[in-house]
C-alpha cells in the first residue's frame, strides 16, 4: 500500500485519510485467532504495509483549541470570541488584523473559513490566509498549507514546498506535522532507510501521546524495522497506549497479542475485552475475530449465538471468512434466527 500524506484534525480542506488497517472489509479469514493484525510480518519479514494512515479525528471544540496553534501572539478579542463560539464576530475582528499582516489573525481567519464556522466554508480563501501565515512561520499554518499543497485542489499543487513546510512545522513541534512528515519520508523511501528517517519523527509525535504515532512505533518495534531492534514488550506497551485512546486497530492488535501471549503475559480475558471494544467500535476484522472468540470460548464463555451474530455483522460489512461461513451454516434454524436477531441489535 502506498503511504500517503494524510489530513489532520480540524480541517475540511484536505482529502479524507485512508482507513486504518483492519477497518475496511479485509480478506481476513485468519483461522489463528491469536495472530496479530499485521499477519506474519513479525517473524522477521519486512513490513509489507509499514505504517498506518492517521485517524480521521473529530474537529476540536472551540473551548479546547490551544491559542498557540494560531501563532505566538493570538488575536486577543478575536480569539476570545472564537473560544465562546462567536465565530462570525471572531472572523470580523481577526480579518482587520489579518489584512494588516498579523500571522496569528491570518491563521484564525483560515481556520474559520476552512471549517465553515459561522461563515460559508471557503477552502480556497482559507488556503490564501494559511499561505500568508505560513510565510511568517506559524507552525499550524505551515502544516495546514502543506496539506493543501499536497492536495492541489485549493492551492496549486507543490510537493517540494509542501515537504519544506511540513518539515518546518514538524521541527517547530507540531505533532500532527511530525506524524505526517514521517509519512512523507516513508512515501519517498518505502524501504528500511526511509523508515529509519521517519522513526525519529514518529517517536517525537508518539511522545506527545498521538495515538497514530504510537501505533506506528509499535509496528516498527514489532518488526525490528528502521534500525530499531525488535522489542515486543515495547511494541505491546505502545499498542496499549494507542488502544486506550480508542485507536481501533491498536485495540485489535493488542487483543490478539494478549491472547497469543506476545510481548507479555497471556491474558485471555483482557484480550477478549479489547477485541470486543474494537468490534463495538466498528472494526470489521475485530468483529470477525470476536465471533471466533465466542465460538471457541476464548476469554469468555462459549456462545454460538453471539458468535453467529458478530460474524453476520462482519459479513454484512463485506468480510467473507470461509471458516465462519461453515460455522454459520452449521447452526440450526432456531440458532440462526436468534443470531440474526442479535446481529440486528449489535452496533
Amino acid at each position: 500500500m502506498t503511504i500517503q500524506a494524510a489530513a489532520a484534525a480540524g480541517t475540511e480542506t484536505v482529502p479524507v485519510p485512508q482507513p486504518r488497517p483492519g477497518t475496511s472489509a479485509p480478506d481476513a479469514s485468519a483461522p489463528n485467532i491469536g495472530a496479530p493484525n499485521t499477519g506474519a510480518a513479525h517473524v522477521g519479514k519486512p513490513i509489507e504495509t509499514p505504517l498506518p494512515q492517521p485517524a480521521t479525528l473529530a474537529p476540536p471544540s472551540a473551548d479546547t483549541v490551544n491559542p498557540d496553534r494560531f501563532g505566538a501572539k493570538p488575536p486577543d478579542a478575536a480569539y476570545g470570541a472564537f473560544q465562546r463560539g462567536l465565530y462570525k464576530t471572531a472572523y470580523n475582528l481577526a480579518m482587520v488584523r489579518a489584512k494588516n499582516g498579523d500571522p496569528a489573525a491570518q491563521t484564525l481567519v483560515a481556520e474559520i473559513l476552512s471549517r465553515g464556522l459561522g461563515m460559508p466554508l471557503n477552502a480556497a480563501e482559507a488556503a490564501k490566509w494559511y499561505g500568508l501565515a505560513a510565510e511568517q512561520g506559524v507552525p499550524e499554518a505551515q502544516f495546514q498549507y502543506a496539506l493543501m499543497l499536497l492536495d492541489g485542489r485549493y492551492a496549486k499543487k507543490d510537493d517540494k514546498e509542501a515537504y519544506a513546510l511540513m518539515q518546518a512545522a514538524a521541527e517547530a513541534g507540531n505533532r500532527l506535522a511530525q506524524f505526517n512528515f514521517a509519512q512523507l519520508l516513508v512515501q519517498q523511501d518505502p524501504g528500511d532507510a526511509g523508515i529509519a528517517k521517519a522513526a525519529a519523527y514518529y517517536q517525537r509525535a508518539a511522545d506527545t501521546g498521538l495515538a497514530d504515532a504510537e501505533y506506528a512505533m509499535a509496528q516498527i518495534y514489532a518488526n525490528g524495522a528502521g534500525g530499531k531492534p525488535r522489542d515486543d514488550a515495547k511494541a505491546r506497551a505502545l499498542l496499549a497506549q494507542a488502544a486506550r485512546q480508542n485507536y481501533d486497530t491498536a485495540q485489535l492488535d493488542l487483543a490478539a497479542w494478549m491472547i497469543e501471549g506476545r510481548g507479555g503475559e497471556r491474558d485471555l480475558k483482557s484480550g477478549f475485552a479489547w477485541m470486543r471494544r474494537a468490534a463495538e467500535g466498528g472494526n470489521v476484522a475485530a468483529q470477525n475475530r470476536l465471533a471466533k472468540l465466542y465460538m471457541g470460548g476464548i476469554g469468555t464463555d462459549p456462545d454460538l449465538i453471539l458468535a453467529g451474530a458478530w460474524y453476520i455483522v462482519a459479513r454484512r460489512a463485506g468480510l467473507i471468512d470461509p471458516e465462519m461461513d461453515d460455522f454459520l451454516q452449521g447452526l440450526d434454524d432456531g440458532q440462526t434466527k436468534q443470531a440474526l436477531q442479535k446481529a440486528n441489535r449489535l452496533p
